[in-house]
């Protein structure tokens, strides 16, 4: 039992995991876990099935899942600490930091990178050449290999002027971090995000090395396909070409400390967090929720991703200092809801 489990109601405690236990039944998912955060501090954070359906490892509140797309937030927490310290001007033009990107017709800035204004385009399956979506290729040098297989095609739009989710631009922030910071990106987060958030159990999902606790990752079997529990082993997926916007592994608990950081101004000014947390919108006219980095509700604040054997998601309620981090290792299933739900028992809303 985590040294946290007292902190926590044991009225609530039993709803949460009544919670998960039916999300897993419904969706099949092998291993899930949460944490949680109430009045700014990490009150409770537990495992739940499988880690490994081989070896029987269990899921614990350390075991590492894939953060997909909650990498974006980690990335722009470091852009953002970069542009308090005046290393980084957010409204510069990439080249200023990252010169190997060749000039296009628009100049692009880091700050519409981060909202996805950026014009760069996302995963493509018809891209000629290109190790996507699903890509098996190990890169050993993720931001300056990342950034070749799409650094010389066309914007998709005028930045600014469209949202377009891209995974692929934050890769083009790695570089700007770099080139900000004078060393590498995975360095300068480590540095400025994750030593004072206390994160010590967050490291890069290298798919060749070997990494402690990390769980094996599945997918929905297909109809009629004999598989335990209808799920089967993911395919050999390597996401080093993506680093900066989907390329970290973590934990619950880690997440949970990234959550207190935040809400505690522990990592970047109110000011700053209120800038990510402010949707930013494009100038055709279409709507956006998506802030620097962080998906922007009403009043509340997160990421959610889907990724090959992952589906995760955090969200917190600043203003009753509450959050919590759902990780599990199944592709596909929603782990938004589930943390949506789990955060209405914090408040006690349904």
């Amino acid at each position: 039992m985590p040294a946290t489990a007292t902190l926590f109601a044991p009225s609530r405690r039993a709803q949460v995991e009544a919670a998960v236990d039916a999300f897993m039944a419904s969706s099949a998912t092998p291993g899930v876990a949460v944490a949680v955060v109430e009045s700014g501090r990490l009150t409770w954070a537990h495992g739940f099935g499988k880690a490994d359906l081989e070896d029987g490892a269990p899921a614990t509140e350390h075991t590492l899942f894939r953060l997909g797309s909650l990498s974006k937030s980690l990335t722009a927490t470091a852009a953002m600490v970069l542009s308090e310290r005046g290393q980084l001007d957010l409204d510069a033009p990439v080249q200023k930091y990252c010169p190997s990107f060749p000039q296009k017709p628009w100049p692009i800035s880091t700050r519409q990178l981060l909202t996805h204004l950026g014009g760069i385009r996302d995963d493509d399956p018809g891209a000629q050449g290109a190790p996507e979506p699903h890509n098996t290729t190990h890169f050993g040098e993720p931001i300056a290999s990342g950034l070749l297989l799409f650094a010389s095609e066309p914007l998709v739009a005028p930045p600014g002027t469209h949202f377009h989710y891209a995974t692929r631009g934050y890769t083009l922030v790695g570089c700007v971090l770099e080139g900000a910071a004078g060393r590498g990106y995975a360095d300068v987060v480590r540095e400025i995000v994750l030593a004072p958030a206390g994160m010590t159990e967050t490291v890069i999902d290298d798919r060749v090395a070997v990494v402690p606790e990390r769980a094996r990752f599945y997918e929905k079997a297909a109809p009629g396909e004999a598989a335990r529990g209808g799920v089967r082993n993911e395919d050999f997926f390597d996401s080093s070409n993506e680093l900066p916007g989907a390329g970290w592994l973590s934990s619950a608990e880690d997440m949970a400390r990234f959550e207190v950081a935040v809400l505690g101004d522990h990592l970047v000014r109110r000011s700053s967090r209120e800038i990510m947390w402010t949707s930013v919108q494009p100038s055709d006219g279409s709507k956006s929720t998506y802030g620097l980095g962080w998906q922007v509700g009403p009043s509340t604040f997160g990421h959610a991703a889907s990724q090959p054997g992952t589906s995760a998601a955090f969200v917190v309620a600043p203003r009753r200092g509450a959050g919590v981090v759902v990780l599990a290792n199944l592709g596909g299933v929603d782990a938004g809801k589930l943390a949506a739900q789990l955060l209405g028992v914090l408040l006690g809303e349904r």
